[in-house]
């Protein structure tokens, strides 16, 4: 699963981050990353159309945080841009990927 692979990618990124950030900003980089399969599998697993559509906007709402804190990361010099552009550009393609899910469990409503 693609989110889960962002959770391995993310937490191996921000291994090395400060210290002092260990309960600041590594942790919420790394909550927003494990929310995404989390809610993904919240959802799936509650049932109907609109409680899996709802999580999922969860879900998407962490990946563009996530994707925020990334570039905080960036441009706090914690990580290089380089090692994070393909993150992002995953996050690009999962986005794409949940909002089309979104859509489907809409019209099954």
């Amino acid at each position: 699963m693609e989110a889960v692979e962002i959770v391995r990618i993310v937490y191996h990124l921000t291994k090395n981050w400060p210290r002092e950030e260990m309960y600041g900003l590594t942790a919420q980089i790394r909550r927003a990353a494990v929310s995404i399969p989390a809610n993904l599998a919240e959802g799936v697993g509650r049932g109907g159309p609109g409680e899996i559509g709802r999580f999922a906007q969860i879900a998407l709402g962490s990946l563009y945080e996530l994707d925020t804190l990334l570039y905080l990361g960036v441009e706090l010099k914690y990580v290089p841009q380089t090692e994070v552009m393909p993150v992002r550009d995953r996050l690009t393609t999962l986005a794409k990927r949940i909002s089309s899910f979104i859509r489907y469990q809409e019209d099954r409503k």
